[in-house]
């Protein structure tokens, strides 16, 4: 049974910094492509980020040069590091793996977190 936990969301202020954290349990996490999605109020959920086994990274236009994902395969994490936050990166967001060697699409991913929200307001 596949388990996603994420953390690390929260309120902070316009060019303040997070990083959310994704520990994933009962999968070969080093198998795995895995992804950190978003959803905005009133909008789709959109990737914000992947990587793939081989640690290639994938970023929307929008958090180019400002978020950056990694993973630790010994902790079975991913984490996503969120700088120059703006109020428009307001949003809940998930965390997703996929058994396959990346993920674009919502429908490639197999699993998902529960999400977690930020909020950037001062």
């Amino acid at each position: 049974q596949v388990q996603v936990v994420e953390s690390g969301g929260g309120l902070v202020q316009p060019g303040g910094s997070l990083r959310l954290s994704c520990a994933v349990s009962g999968v070969i996490f080093s198998r795995n492509a895995m992804g950190w999605y978003r959803q905005r109020p009133g909008k789709q959920r959109e990737l914000v980020a992947s990587i793939t086994r081989d640690g290639s990274t994938y970023y929307a236009d929008s958090v180019k040069g400002r978020f950056t994902i990694s993973s630790d395969n010994a902790k079975n994490t991913v984490y996503l590091q969120m700088n120059k936050l703006k109020p428009d990166d307001t949003a809940v967001y998930y965390c997703a793996g996929t058994y396959g060697t990346w993920g674009k699409y919502i429908s490639d991913y197999d699993y998902w977190g529960q999400g977690t929200q930020v909020t950037v307001s001062s």
